[in-house]
């Protein structure tokens, strides 16, 4: 079996002793305490039998390293994940609280443990999917931090997904989601019938025009999907961000040839805090139609960097940035935001040694669960904030 890894955070904080234990895919757990945190290895999707085995087996191990009583075991809000089950039993075995951690919160609260980070910030945390507080699927959310507490300032607009989680393999689906936004539901036919054939085309029109099994998602992940879709990267997906990297590859492509493409007058941020990207899908299916793929591309990245830096200048400069969540694997957009919110003046912080994605939520959700478990942090961290598991 691998072995537990050991990793000093930065800092004078001594933590209490907190088990933490991931979340679906690519989970890893850690025991967060003194002033370190011990990692399990990274044990891959929960959706494996094996995989769930691996994580039972790494609790016992980071639970014997535990050097006083544990103090809480922190899961993430999704009450169906086994890692989720598993925190809540084990808590109850030992006595202990079981607190749940809102996911995209558990990003941004991972990059304030590593960086050593109190007092308010911001969170940028773009991701495919994490359940919500209001029970909707997350993922392109900015987040007020303070300690442990944390409050949603806006989100991505949502997205249909026709057919719910099969819209995240099978982009075709987002293309058509974004045509129907756009009042444009008459082309999904005529648009798709080559690609997927005219009865699944039809079927989705349907779906998306009677909303039916099409849950909602703000997940930054999925506009990287419409975006591929339109612009012809990808219809099925092979394995998982496939889209996403033919984007990013060929924007890159793109960028190192020709001058940048004007982002001006391509998203809004409304009223209700939401950033609106619609205005970008448009302009992507009118250089799709002209074989411009690549310039596409270029524009989807260089359009998102800018509405983002866009969304974080509308609240107060002397806050810092944190930059959580899978996406900002992407080089391509972390380097292009990272710039502009330089330019902004403010500072940014984005994931060094802990991974931005799944694999290092886990010490977000105990550097939340050790802020409630010290009494002296107790007073900047609303309980309601992070809610037990029922």
């Amino acid at each position: 079996m691998t072995e537990l890894n050991i990793q000093t955070l930065p800092g004078a904080r001594v933590w209490p002793p907190v088990l933490a234990c991931g979340a679906w895919l690519k989970n890893s757990a850690c025991l967060l305490q003194g002033e370190q945190v011990i990692w399990s290895p990274v044990h891959g999707d929960l959706g494996d039998p094996d995989t769930c085995l691996a994580l039972e087996r790494s609790l016992e191990r980071l639970l014997a390293r535990a050097e006083a009583p544990l103090r809480a075991i922190a899961h993430d809000l999704h009450p169906d994940f086994h890692s989720t089950r598993l925190a809540v039993d084990t808590a109850a075995r030992l006595g202990v609280p079981a607190l749940g951690v809102q996911h995209h919160h558990a990003h941004i609260a991972a990059l304030q443990a590593e960086h050593a980070l109190a007092g308010p910030a911001l969170g940028l945390a773009l991701d495919g999917v994490g359940l919500g507080t209001d029970g909707n699927a997350w993922g392109g959310e900015l987040l007020w931090v303070d300690h442990g507490a944390w409050r949603r300032l806006g989100g991505l607009l949502p997205l249909p997904l026709p057919g719910g989680d099969v819209a995240a393999r099978e982009p075709w689906r987002l293309l058509a989601a974004a045509l129907h936004l756009l009042g444009r539901s008459d082309e999904i036919g005529p648009r798709l019938a080559p690609l997927v054939g005219a009865p699944a085309a039809a079927t989705v029109a349907r779906m998306l025009e009677r909303q039916l099994n099409c849950p909602t998602s703000s997940g930054a992940g999925r506009w990287f999907d419409a975006a591929a879709g339109i612009l012809g990267l990808s219809v099925r997906q092979a394995f998982e961000a496939e889209a996403a990297i033919a984007l990013e590859q060929r924007a890159t492509h793109y960028l190192s040839q020709r001058p940048a493409p004007s982002a001006a007058g391509l998203w809004r941020v409304r009223q209700d805090g939401r950033l609106d990207l619609l205005p970008l899908l448009a302009r992507l299916f009118e250089l799709a139609d002209q074989g411009r793929a690549d310039e596409g591309a270029a524009l989807f990245h260089l359009t998102l960097a800018a509405a983002l830096a866009d969304w974080v200048a509308r609240h107060p400069a002397e806050l810092p940035v944190l930059l959580g969540g899978g996406c900002f694997a992407n080089r391509l957009l972390s380097a292009r935001l990272g710039d502009l919110l330089s330019q902004q003046g403010r500072r940014v912080f984005a994931a060094q040694s802990v991974s931005c994605g799944d694999a290092g939520l886990a010490l977000g959700q105990a550097w939340v669960a050790a802020q409630w478990a010290d009494p002296a942090c107790e007073a900047a961290l609303p309980l309601e904030d992070i809610p037990p598991c029922a």
